[in-house]
């Protein structure tokens, strides 16, 4: 087989982690967690991978996809926070680079280190790998997952997002709401 005719292939996957949601009454906090690991169907698609993404433009897509998408239930748009994007887009590095678990591990310490006053808050991440608009793809798993879902919906005002890929070309989403009080 000639080399020039070898086109790249890669995998396409979406993994979620459990949607949780953390909200304050009268000063005691509750924590639920909502299982919704899953992977999607695997679909060979042509996308060369690679390190090249603008994570900044993705973290936008998310922000509009999720803001549309509130609009259309008859929700106000999350605004952006530039502390809580930070704390996002750590956390992601952070997967991306294995020095912490794929999960929700420290949200309260992220929470904490916003230094925003809340009543609830919540968290919803996400990796994928191989599709052309990995975005829309990790918005479209959080959409279809109940727990997720919740979040997207919920009574929050306040967002942060945080996206980063790692050499393996795959691409870790945290999205983090606040309802600050």
């Amino acid at each position: 087989m000639n080399l020039k005719t070898v086109r790249n292939f890669a995998l396409g996957t979406l993994i979620l982690a459990s949607g949780i949601v953390v909200i304050s009454v009268n000063g005691r906090t509750s924590a639920n967690a909502v299982v919704a690991n899953s992977k999607s169907p695997k679909t060979v698609l042509r996308v060369a991978q690679s390190t090249n993404v603008d994570t900044a433009a993705l973290e936008r897509s998310v922000l509009n996809q999720i803001n549309q998408y509130r609009a259309s239930k008859g929700l106000p748009p999350l605004s952006r926070n530039s502390s809580m994007d930070s704390q996002s887009r750590n956390h992601s590095q952070n997967m991306a680079n294995g020095s912490t678990p794929f999960s929700h591990q420290g949200l309260a310490q992220r929470i904490q280190a916003t230094g925003i006053p809340w009543r609830g808050y919540a968290e919803n991440v996400a990796y994928n790998q191989g599709h052309s608009d990995p975005a829309t793809v990790a918005v479209k798993g959080w959409l279809n997952s109940p727990g997720h879902l919740r979040n997207i919906e919920g009574n929050y005002n306040q967002t942060g997002i945080g996206v980063a890929v790692n050499g393996k070309g795959e691409i870790y989403f945290t999205q983090m709401f606040i309802s600050s009080r």
